[in-house]
């Protein structure tokens, strides 16, 4: 696997799963959002959930980064993901057309299959049938962002935004997946939650993603450079004693997903196994520097993405965790902002 060129992008991904009603979710993640933008984040992005509170506590993204637009000025907004089988293409076309203009193109739009079968019969559609929908409805959206006459009478989006067509991203857990993306011209995007099935120790997600990245890259349109989105999960603390209860409430949380995905949970399986399982990154500045420096996926991605889920800690460890990010972690890992920065003279954590 070859190395990215340049200095990657940090970003800050949030499922808005703090412990709390959904209006206090939904101002937590606004003040998450806004403090990573202090720190230098080059990128925050939402998941989209539906019906599902414990799983994600968003079904509207671009609502919600239409707001925290209007309370940011610099970082890049994005949805990881839009479950676009559920949505109507040329809908988010216009979302996301106006959402660029009112953020002066500050945003980009992650689309994907979906993971939740019982979300697709309250909208009308069969789960075993999402493969073939989102087909469909990824070709709209691409024709609709590039321009193309989508009414008898030559009607075109409106407004234009081709811009974002060139920012699209796509998720997938499979090669064959990575390749249509990689076909497409659009970024990839992986997810911490596939299932692995390769590889051994730190770096078996990692070794099961190299084979995605890989049919990704070998599948681009020749001069079209590779984007890959590395997501993983992450929380950066001062004290290594406050380590082992994180995790412990990572592995708790991780459970009902990870059977529900299909993952082989070993039976009397230790702490330590499980947090590798479940790609649990909990620690101090100095062991996260050198758990994640074996991650060859994620040392070559160009966007380095961390989420706190599924730890989910307190609000405030989220936040101290966004700062030992920026000013610890990620410049070991080759990140440096790209704006000048007052966060650690004017901000308290």
């Amino acid at each position: 696997m070859t190395a990215r060129t340049g200095a990657p992008r940090l970003g800050f991904f949030t499922r808005v799963l703090d412990d709390a009603p959904a209006a206090e979710r939904y101002r937590l993640a606004l003040e998450q959002i806004r403090t990573a933008e202090a720190l230098g984040f080059d990128t925050a992005w939402v998941a989209q959930h539906h019906f599902h509170e414990a799983e994600g506590g968003l079904p509207s993204p671009l609502v919600f980064l239409a707001y925290a637009a209007a309370q940011t000025t610099d970082i890049v907004l994005g949805t990881s993901i839009v479950t676009l089988p559920l949505e109507e293409p040329l809908r988010v076309a216009e979302d996301a057309a106006v959402l660029s203009l009112l953020s002066d193109g500050r945003v980009e739009i992650g689309v994907g299959s979906g993971g939740t079968p019982s979300s697709f019969p309250p909208f009308g559609h069969d789960p075993k049938e999402r493969a073939a929908i989102y087909a469909r409805h990824f070709a709209r959206l691409q024709e609709a962002l590039g321009g193309d006459e989508l009414t008898a009478d030559g009607g075109r989006l409106y407004p234009a935004a081709p811009e974002l067509l060139d920012t699209l991203w796509q998720a997938t857990f499979s090669p064959e997946g990575a390749a249509r993306i990689g076909a497409a011209g659009s970024g990839l995007m992986l997810s911490k939650s596939q299932p692995h099935t390769a590889g051994s120790g730190v770096t078996a997600l990692a070794d099961t993603q190299r084979l995605v990245v890989e049919a990704y890259r070998a599948a681009l349109p020749e001069g079209v450079a590779p984007r890959t989105f590395a997501s993983r999960g992450l929380v950066v603390v001062d004290d290594e004693a406050d380590v082992a209860a994180l995790v412990r409430r990572g592995i708790e949380r991780s459970l009902p997903s990870a059977r529900a995905l299909g993952i082989q949970v070993p039976e009397g399986a230790s702490d330590e196994e499980l947090r590798v399982l479940f790609d649990l990154h909990v620690g101090t500045p100095e062991q996260i520097i050198d758990e994640l420096a074996q991650d060859h996926v994620l040392t070559s991605a160009t966007d380095i993405v961390f989420q706190t889920h599924p730890v989910d800690p307190p609000h405030e460890v989220l936040l101290r965790s966004l700062e030992l990010i920026a000013t610890r972690v990620a410049p070991a890992l080759g990140w440096s902002p790209s704006r000048s920065l007052n966060y650690l003279e004017e901000s308290h954590v």
